[in-house]
């Protein structure tokens, strides 16, 4: 049942530019482990994370050395990044298409204030990353007068123990080696995580007293996902084939291809119609015959219809479930749970805390899995045995619904002359993106569902998990450096808000020569901001044409242009109309496709898009 599609013309590089070889350093000569911080980084090195982004700063200047000098600043290479934040979300966005961790260094406590909202963001969206802080001297008998004692912190990792997976501060080189081992491997154990070790500015400038053992690293990996008990199995089977209509969630699921692929043949095998979200990477193939829903991020009419329709709902670790199915049926799940049935496999309760509500509200759940939802997608195939290998014939109620991509608004041409709407220039950079094979690494709040043909994992890589600001322009440098050696381009679409917080993330990019676009949808306000004072306004019966006060971006106008080319990247002037915008992408295209880095100012109206043909811009 998977949709054919017109043969296209993919544009693509046709090799990807050479990894330079960049902050080599000189005169090394045979250098031996005899610091510290030399036993750190040798275990970073075996454990081959690869990248550690960072700001300088002298709490850690001994692991600095050691991976200039005692490593050569290869394997972990440095990423030199101008605020401490970019160097978490830049890690984060590697993470979102590799699956794995890179590091990240942060200094002192004053470096891991500025990197906590991006850690919370990381934990939020699961994200690996081992992130190592330090701290002056615990023994206060070594500290420099003033700098290292405001630079000391007890229990430093308290301001983030509440969104970190886990967190250590070694008080010896042996004891640093257990440490770093341990980072990786709980940093990579599912469900994902930031986590967080510290180094005593003593430990690491000390010099070895006594030889340091480094295990082989290859007996400390991470598990494999767990799967679910095999009565699970059989009992999600049975009642998947006894349900008149049943509906898959596809929320969290991998980056991998294999898993992509294991989950169509699931769908086709069974004939259950699917759903994603925007707030999640894509999961499933949304032009295809069973993704019958627009892709949203909020439940839409026809996602609401076919929910309403279901008798039995399979959620594989759907973000916010219980939210979902209250938006949809108006009533909590607490109090008046949905009459269909509920089967919902996700591993998130292993990380649940009293601190952050980002579990979300509690679903009422008939058959609750405590397993890796594409390790249970695997399961399911392996336990249909033949029938996997077969594609189920539609129900009569099924074939009746429309597929979301026949609706009006879905099918509705792009608009090129006058105002830049937001509707415009979401179906513009889709278009764009599937014919340039590219990776969308971040879209602004209110992008429309209507616009989102997906066709592989890593088409999309979701949304901003932890609700942040700034971030956006580190997920999409973090994102282009894992895609480096691909023929995927790499494209930020971001809030003008976001880019101008986050703007210096760029000049990374630019330092490592990674290819790189960047769209921003700039409509000189903090839009959503400005709905929400409306919304107020209106409830209290006060002026709303009083909304844009304290909200916008304006007067001076700000050139988004020129703090881009300070950064390296290429540029020209603001795009006004949808035809202006294809012009400029195709100009950009050459550009990036030869190994540069483009930005692109989207001059747009503020609004966002209503779920109606023409889509008009939302004033709330």
């Amino acid at each position: 049942m998977a949709t054919r599609r017109p043969a296209r013309r993919t544009a693509r590089r046709k090799t990807p530019p050479p990894k330079p070889a960049i902050d080599r350093p000189v005169k090394l000569g045979n250098p031996r482990m005899g610091w510290g911080s030399d036993v750190v980084a040798e275990v970073v090195r075996r454990l081959n994370l690869k990248y550690i982004a960072l700001v300088p700063g002298a709490s850690y200047r001994g692991f600095h050395d050691s991976i200039v000098n005692y490593l050569g600043n290869d394997n972990p290479q440095m990423l030199v990044c101008l605020h401490e934040e970019h160097a978490v979300s830049i890690a984060d966005g590697y993470a979102r298409v590799t699956e794995t961790p890179m590091a990240v260094a942060l200094h002192s406590n004053v470096g891991l204030m500025h990197g906590t909202m991006p850690i919370f963001n990381a934990w939020c969206g699961r994200a690996p990353i081992v992130i190592f802080g330090a701290t002056g001297p615990v023994d206060a008998d070594k500290r420099r007068p003033w700098i290292d004692w405001v630079h000391t912190a007890k229990d430093q990792a308290s301001m983030i123990r509440h969104y970190t997976k886990w967190d250590d501060q070694p008080a010896s080189p042996q004891a640093a080696v257990e440490s770093v081992l341990r980072a990786k491997q709980i940093a990579s154990t599912r469900p994902y995580g930031p986590v967080y070790v510290c180094l005593d500015a003593d430990l690491q400038e000390a010099p070895l007293e006594e030889e340091v053992t480094i295990p082989d690293v290859e007996r400390y990996l991470p598990p494999a996902p767990p799967p679910a008990p095999g009565d699970a199995v059989k009992e999600t089977i049975k009642r998947i084939k006894a349900a008149k209509f049943p509906v898959f969630l596809m929320g969290r699921m991998s980056r991998n291809i294999d898993d992509w692929k294991r989950r169509v043949r699931l769908a086709e095998a069974l004939g259950v119609p699917v759903m994603t979200d925007t707030h999640n990477a894509a999961a499933f193939p949304t032009e295809h015959a069973l993704h019958k829903a627009t892709p949203a991020f909020r439940p839409q009419p026809d996602s609401a219809a076919l929910l309403k329709k279901a008798d039995l709902i399979v959620a594989f670790d759907w973000l916010d479930l219980a939210g979902t199915l209250r938006m949809v049926f108006h009533a909590s799940q607490t109090e008046e749970p949905v009459r269909a049935g509920v089967i919902h496999c996700a591993m998130e309760r292993t990380l649940h805390n009293g601190w952050s509500m980002d579990y979300q509200a509690l679903p009422a759940v008939d058959l609750p899995i405590l397993a890796d939802p594409d390790t249970f997608v695997a399961q399911l195939l392996d336990g249909l045995g033949a029938q996997a290998k077969r594609t189920a014939r539609e129900t009569p109620a099924l074939a009746r619904i429309k597929h979301w991509t026949t609706s009006a608004i879905a099918k509705e041409a792009i608009k090129q002359d006058g105002p830049l709407e937001s509707v415009d220039l979401a179906r513009s950079l889709s278009e764009f993106a599937r014919a340039n094979k590219a990776c969308l690494a971040r879209t602004p709040l209110g992008w429309p569902g209507h616009v989102c043909r997906f066709d592989h994992p890593l088409s999309y890589l979701g949304n901003d998990a932890g609700g942040a600001v700034g971030t956006g322009p580190g997920h999409t440098v973090g994102a282009a450096l894992a895609l480096r050696d691909s023929d995927r381009m790499a494209i930020g679409v971001l809030g003008d808000g976001d880019y101008l917080m986050g703007v210096s993330a760029l000049w990374t990019a630019s330092h490592l020569s990674l290819p790189t676009l960047i769209v921003v949808a700039n409509n000189r306000s903090y839009f959503n901001d400005e709905a929400h004072q409306e919304r107020v306004a209106v409830e209290r019966r006060r002026p709303k044409e009083n909304r844009w006060i304290g909200q916008k971006i304006d007067k001076p106008g700000i050139n988004l242009g020129a703090m881009a080319r300070a950064q390296g990247f290429d540029t020209e002037t603001p795009a006004a109309t949808a035809g202006e915008l294809a012009a400029a992408l195709e100009r950009a295209a050459k550009v990036v496709r030869a190994g540069g880095r483009y930005l692109i100012d989207a001059r747009v109206l503020p609004g966002y898009p209503d779920n109606t043909p023409r889509g008009r811009a939302r004033k709330s």
